[in-house]
């Protein structure tokens, strides 16, 4: 199978280098050509837009900011849509907006092309190992078509459903460790207050049921203000504010991460937009330190 590949930042750099170190014919499109030469130096195919990614692709990964960008290299000049062929299947890696996905696919099928969803949790440092958790949804008898290749980017894929489903999933993951990163930034930040090493902190929560990936790892890291940027704080800003939206779209009522949604907004506005999303740590040492 032929794998395209739209949208080359962290996470689909590192995707498109798995699949070509996987043994796969790789065709890669991003708006910035910077960004292309890791993926182009390792043999992928690199093109001058997404028409072109999808006439050269039997599978065509999209793994960009956000519905608008989606909706953007699918259906406009030189899209997607206009590079259509027989075998084409589109899969979206981005995190969405549930709704936005089903509209989405709706209007690739009005051109006999059928989308899956396929968000991912993990970073590019997962995917460059191929450990990714994906969470798939969609036409099921073309998930199964893909499923050796996702079986490749991910070492475990759950399928969902219908179009849209996944997303709602990875909306409740990304909830997650955003409570999770305030949560270790709060607790350090009250330790430390309390001259208390908090590195003993981190000890004695992952002694407990209560550890985590991110108390394991990254809270050391967020101890020593040391970040390898992952996914930055502006993009769980924005995945946030989706969460909300989709809230909103569901008549319920999600008081935790409305609340999260502004502390991480005030963090941006104070320029700590571009650390990793644990650095939202810095932003609760700069208020307190303020005071």
């Amino acid at each position: 199978m032929k794998i395209g590949i739209i949208g080359l930042g962290m996470l689909g750099n590192a995707v498109a280098l798995h699949l070509l170190e996987s043994g796969f014919k790789v065709t890669a499109y991003n708006r910035t050509k910077e960004k292309t030469l890791k993926v182009k130096q390792r043999g992928a195919k690199i093109v001058t837009s997404p028409k072109e990614v999808a006439e050269n692709s039997d599978l065509v990964i999209t793994v960009v900011k956000d519905a608008n960008a989606v909706k953007e290299i699918a259906f406009e000049k030189n899209g997607i849509i206009e590079g259509k062929h027989e075998k084409l299947v589109v899969a979206d890696m981005s995190t969405i907006d549930p709704s936005e996905s089903k509209n989405i696919t709706k209007k690739f099928q009005e051109h006999n092309i059928e989308k899956l969803d396929i968000p991912v949790m993990g970073g590019p440092n997962v995917a460059i190992t191929g450990n990714l958790v994906m969470m798939a949804s969609g036409n099921k008898e073309k998930y199964q078509q893909c499923k050796d290749v996702f079986n490749i980017i991910a070492n475990k894929v759950f399928f969902l459903g219908d179009s849209g489903v996944a997303h709602s999933v990875k909306l409740a993951m990304n909830l997650q460790i955003t409570m999770l990163a305030l949560a270790l930034s709060e607790g350090i930040t009250l330790v430390k207050k309390a001259d208390v090493d908090p590195k003993i902190f981190l000890e004695i929560l992952n002694s407990t049921y209560f550890k985590t990936g991110m108390s394991e790892k990254k809270a050391y890291k967020m101890i020593d203000g040391k970040y390898d940027v992952t996914f930055t704080l502006a993009n769980l800003r924005k995945d946030i504010s989706t969460m909300t939206n989709t809230a909103k779209s569901l008549g319920i009522k999600l008081p935790m991460i409305q609340k999260a949604e502004e502390v991480y907004e005030n963090a941006i506005k104070e320029g700590f937009g571009e650390t990793d999303y644990t650095g939202i740590i810095e932003y609760i040492k700069k208020i307190n330190e303020s005071k």
